[in-house]
C-alpha cells in the first residue's frame, strides 16, 4: 500500500497538493461537484495538522484543446470566431477561479486563488499561517503535458519550491505522466505521499487485478472491443467468469458467426474477439454474451423497441439493450461472485427505453455487496450507471478515474501512484 497524509508530519510544512477538480463547467458555473466533494476528507485532515501552507493545482480542460473545438464548432455553424470569443470560452470553462470560489464555499474557509500556475513562490510565501491557496489551471503551460521529460521538468522543479511535501490526491490523473502529476516528486526534500482518494482507489482496484476474493466475475461493457481488449485480457489472469456486454459484444457474436444486423461491430477486432475467446476457453474461463436483445431500427431515444428472442439479430435491426434471457444469465453468474468488477453499460442506458439491462446489472453488483463481495465500479459510463440508478453508495467503490482506473485494471503501472513512497 501506499502511504498517505497520516504517515507523514505535516505540522508547519508547507503543502503543495494535486487534486483532481476537471470539473464540469457551463458559463463559469460548476456543473457537478462530485470530485471536488471526493478531496475535501484529505483536504481538511492537511488543515486539521496545522500546516504552514496548503497549495492545490489542478487541470481543468485542456484549453488550447477546448479554443480549437469550440472554434471548430462555431466556424462550422458559419459564425465567426475572434479573440474576444475565445477569451470568453476560456472565461467560462477554463479558469480556475470560479472552482476556487465554489470549493472554498464547501471547505468553509477562505482560499487565496493565484493567477497563474508559474511565478507564485513570493505570493506562497507571503500566506498566512495555515492559508489554503489554489493555483491557475496548470494546463495553460504546455510542459505540464509536453511528451519531453526534460522540459516537463523545468515546470516541475519550479512547483516544488512551493511546498516541502508533495501529496497527490489526483486519481483521475494517475495515468498521466506531467509535471504536476509526477515530475514534481523528483524535486521534493521527502518522498511524496497520497490522499485519502487515492489510498481507496490503490486498495480496491490493484486487488481486483493481483489477487481478488474468487470466484470474481469481471462485467465489461462500452461500445468498442478496441478499447477494452487489454483490461479483458488483463482480467482473464483471475476471472472464473467475463460478462461481455454493450456495444462490444456484437463484435464477439459476429465472431461467433452469429447475425449482428446493424448493431455496432469492429469488423477489425473480429480476429482479436476470437482469439479471446480461445483463450478464455483454455483457462477455464466462463464467457457470457447476450443471448436475446432489446433492439431497434434506429439510434434513437425515441426508437420503438423491439425484443429479439435469440442470439441473431434481423438484418433491419441493431441491438440496444440486453434482453431477459440474458439478465437470467447475469443474475446466476453474479449470484456466487465474492469480488465483482465492473466497467461499462451493457446497453443504451441513456435510453429509458433501453436502460433496464444497465439498471439491473448495477442492481445485481449493488446485491453482491450486501452479501459481502468486493465490488469496484470503474469507468465514466459505469459510474453515470451507478448514479443514474441511484445505487453508487451500494458498491464497495466508485472510481473517480475513467482513463486512470481502465489502466490500473489492464495491469499497468501509473506514473502519479509510482512516485508515491509505500508501506
Amino acid at each position: 500500500m501506499i502511504k498517505t497524509v497520516k504517515d507523514v508530519d505535516l505540522k508547519g510544512k508547507r503543502i503543495i497538493m494535486r487534486v483532481d477538480f476537471n470539473v464540469p463547467m457551463k458559463d463559469g458555473v460548476v456543473q457537478d461537484d462530485t470530485r471536488i466533494m471526493a478531496a475535501l476528507p484529505t483536504i481538511k485532515y492537511i488543515l486539521e495538522q496545522n500546516p504552514r501552507s496548503l497549495v492545490l493545482m489542478s487541470h481543468l480542460g485542456d484549453p488550447k484543446k477546448d479554443v480549437k473545438k469550440a472554434q471548430e464548432k462555431a466556424e462550422k455553424a458559419g459564425k465567426t470566431w475572434t479573440d474576444a470569443d475565445a477569451e470568453k470560452f476560456i472565461n467560462g470553462k477554463n479558469r480556475m477561479k470560479p472552482v476556487v470560489e465554489y470549493f472554498a464555499s464547501k471547505l468553509g474557509k477562505a482560499v487565496t486563488f493565484l493567477p497563474d500556475a508559474l511565478g507564485q513562490k513570493a505570493a506562497i510565501d507571503a500566506l498566512p499561517e495555515g492559508a489554503v491557496a489554489m493555483l491557475e489551471n496548470v494546463r495553460f503551460h504546455k510542459e505540464e503535458t509536453s511528451k519531453d521529460a526534460a522540459e516537463r521538468d523545468v515546470m516541475a522543479k519550479e512547483l516544488a519550491t512551493y511546498g516541502d511535501i508533495f501529496v497527490n490526491d489526483a486519481f483521475g490523473t494517475a495515468h498521466r505522466d506531467q509535471a504536476s502529476t509526477a515530475s514534481i516528486s523528483k524535486f521534493m526534500p521527502v518522498p511524496s505521499v497520497g490522499g485519502f482518494l487515492m489510498e481507496k482507489e490503490v486498495k480496491y482496484i490493484q486487488p481486483m487485478v493481483e489477487n481478488p476474493p474468487k470466484p470474481q466475475v469481471a462485467i465489461i461493457g462500452g461500445a468498442k472491443v478496441s478499447s477494452k481488449i487489454a483490461v479483458l485480457e488483463s482480467l482473464l489472469k483471475n476471472a472464473s467468469a467475463l460478462v461481455i456486454g454493450g456495444g462490444m459484444a456484437y463484435t464477439f457474436l459476429k465472431a461467433q458467426g452469429h447475425k449482428v444486423g446493424i448493431s455496432l461491430v469492429e469488423d477489425d477486432f473480429i480476429d482479436t474477439a476470437k482469439k479471446l475467446l480461445a483463450d478464455a476457453e483454455a483457462k477455464g474461463v466462463k464467457i457470457v454474451l447476450p443471448v436475446d436483445h432489446v433492439a431497434a431500427d434506429k439510434f434513437d431515444a425515441n426508437a420503438t423497441p423491439v425484443a429479439v428472442d435469440g442470439a441473431d439479430i434481423p438484418d433491419n435491426l441493431m441491438a440496444m439493450d440486453v434482453g431477459p434471457k440474458t439478465i437470467e444469465l447475469y443474475k446466476k453468474v453474479l449470484a456466487t461472485a465474492k469480488s465483482v468488477v465492473w466497467n461499462g453499460p451493457v446497453g443504451v442506458f441513456e435510453f429509458d427505453a433501453f436502460a433496464k439491462g444497465t439498471a439491473t446489472v448495477a442492481q445485481l453488483v449493488a446485491d453482491a455487496t450486501g452479501r459481502g463481495a468486493m465490488t469496484v465500479v470503474g469507468g465514466g459510463d459505469s459510474v453515470a450507471a451507478v448514479n443514474k440508478f441511484n445505487l453508487a453508495d451500494k458498491m464497495s467503490h466508485v472510481s473517480t478515474g475513467g482513463g486512470a482506473s481502465l489502466e490500473f485494471l489492464e495491469g499497468k503501472t501509473l506514473p502519479g501512484i509510482a512516485i508515491l513512497a509505500t508501506k
